[in-house]
């Protein structure tokens, strides 16, 4: 059923519901208000016939018929169409005429100050007694009126105010049904406008027009701000599925040569079951690299696939000192032969982050420093040692052959020092290492995927990782040269936490699973 047909059927049944109601508190007040006025005619009666019935009393006292009979003929001509009874003293009817009871028993004896209701039978009478004179003249005046008139009166209202509320039933539905009309016009056309939508073209298709009316207004801004979250919704759903895909792609390519590596070593132990122990030895150590490769890979992947799928509602106030302490508490443990300091770390400084993306930041910074930043005849050994998802050989610059005369640095530790500023509303950590450095032309390749040298024992997402943290907390990364010392210096800046600050927002572009992320 249309809502104005609702509206035209409820205005059907109330105002004449309503009129009722009226007619059921009005009624009271209209008989009241008739029987007042009944008993002002009274009184008026009875004042215009006093004189009449005062004459009438003095006759009868002074035996003077003839004066009787006159005053008794004007008497009946003053009362009208009352009733009138006066009595002597001493009980004589004078005169008896016009409506009253028969039984004059039934009369008030006295005077009560106002009139009152007398019945007999089926029949009712105001009466208003009246004392008239006094000493020998004296007597009672009553004048009656039949109290049936009010009650005539009534029930013509009464008639009235049904015959009102059975004429107003169509008329309100009427009125009711044409005022529903108008008013929900704008409804029907908004509702018109959402049927012929098409969930493809996305809210923008909805362009809100306000009407006038609040509430359709309301429902149009509702609809709107729905059809922008069905979007955004839809949105992340096909990064999701981008997202798949690019995992998927980037993992099959990747994997292609450990996998086909794999599948070479264990192909000559199956061939050879006699093989020498050394050669075996040798073919297993590389099995555990492929292995070890392969585990670094998905763990970097799949770390990259959490960064493009990550929600603002991960994000929160951090504490990016108290991170960067525990970070360097565990690159120690996990390279025991690399010398980790903290230069400068502040007691706290607060960004708004997402707390695993950072430790993924400063773990993969950290491990990358801890290769690179020693000879490269010791790479290979620390990269057993990385956190999962870390690339460990990200400087493509770093020597591969130390020569004859770098003995000395080559048995040198690899040193890592870590600094923590805070300045112009930027949080700055730089991590500095001892290795060779990386060229200036090299510095922007080395955070684009599976960018590393010949020889690494990494993934080559690790510094992607970083690059993909620092976009998402709307910060950046970039390589340097030490200023102190030759070695390299990685920097990245974060905003600080504002009090009061405007709710960030996630870049648009995450897509660090492909090429375009990296843009």
């Amino acid at each position: 059923m249309r809502l104005s047909t609702r509206i035209a059927l409820g205005a059907a049944v109330l105002v004449p519901l309503l009129v009722a109601a009226a007619g059921v508190l009005l009624l009271p007040l209209v008989g009241a208000d008739l029987h007042r006025r009944q008993d002002d005619r009274l009184g008026a009666r009875a004042a215009a016939v006093l004189p009449n019935a005062r004459a009438l009393l003095a006759a009868d006292s002074r035996n003077r018929p003839k004066v009787e009979q006159n005053q008794q003929r004007k008497l009946l001509d003053a009362a009208l169409d009352a009733g009138v009874r006066v009595v002597a003293a001493d009980g004589t009817v004078l005169i008896s005429a016009g409506s009253q009871p028969d039984d004059p028993a039934l009369l008030p004896d006295a005077p009560s100050g106002g009139a009152v209701t007398v019945r007999q039978g089926g029949s009712a009478w105001r009466v208003l007694a009246v004392q008239v004179g006094g000493g020998s003249s004296a007597g009672t005046l009553w004048v009656l009126a039949p109290a049936g008139e009010p009650a005539d009166e009534l029930r013509a209202v009464r008639r009235r105010v049904l015959l009102v509320a059975l004429v107003a039933a169509p008329l309100s539905g009427l009125i009711g049904f044409g005022l529903a009309e108008r008013a929900t016009l704008p409804l029907r056309r908004l509702g018109r406008r959402a049927a012929v939508l098409d969930p493809r073209a996305g809210h923008a298709a909805f362009a809100h027009a306000r009407t006038g009316t609040a509430e359709v207004d309301e429902l149009s801004s509702a609809i709107a701000l729905l059809l922008s979250r069905y979007d955004e919704q839809a949105d992340r759903t096909a990064q999701a599925l981008d997202t798949a895909r690019s995992f998927s792609s980037a993992a099959s390519h990747e994997l292609r040569t450990p996998l086909m590596s794999l599948r070479t070593n264990l192909d000559v132990l199956a061939a050879h079951p006699d093989l020498p122990a050394g050669e075996r030895a040798e073919v297993l150590a590389e099995l555990q690299q492929d292995h070890a490769r392969m585990l670094d890979l998905l763990s970097a992947l799949s770390a990259l696939a959490r960064g493009d799928l990550v929600e603002l509602s991960a994000f929160g106030p951090v504490d990016l000192a108290e991170l960067v302490d525990a970070a360097v508490a565990e690159a120690a443990r996990r390279h025991p032969d690399t010398v980790f300091r903290i230069g400068e770390l502040p007691s706290e400084v607060r960004v708004f982050g997402w707390d695993a993306g950072l430790r993924i930041l400063l773990a993969n910074l950290l491990g990358n420093a801890a290769v690179h930043g020693r000879a490269a005849a010791h790479g290979r050994e620390a990269g057993r040692n990385a956190a999962p998802g870390t690339d460990l050989d990200a400087d493509p610059n770093a020597a591969e052959d130390p020569g004859p005369n770098a003995a000395p640095d080559a048995d040198r530790p690899a040193e890592v020092t870590v600094r923590l500023r805070v300045g112009d509303g930027t949080a700055r950590l730089t991590v500095d290492d001892t290795g060779p450095g990386i060229p200036p032309a090299e510095r922007a390749a080395v955070f684009r995927r599976f960018h590393r040298r010949p020889d690494s024992p990494g993934s080559g997402l690790g510094l992607t990782l970083v690059a993909q943290q620092a976009a998402l907390h709307r910060g950046s990364v970039r390589a340097a040269e030490r200023p102190d010392r030759p070695g390299c210096r990685l920097e990245v800046r974060l905003p600080l936490l504002v009090a009061d600050a405007p709710t960030v927002r996630l870049p648009s572009l995450r897509d660090w699973l492909s090429d375009r992320g990296e843009q």
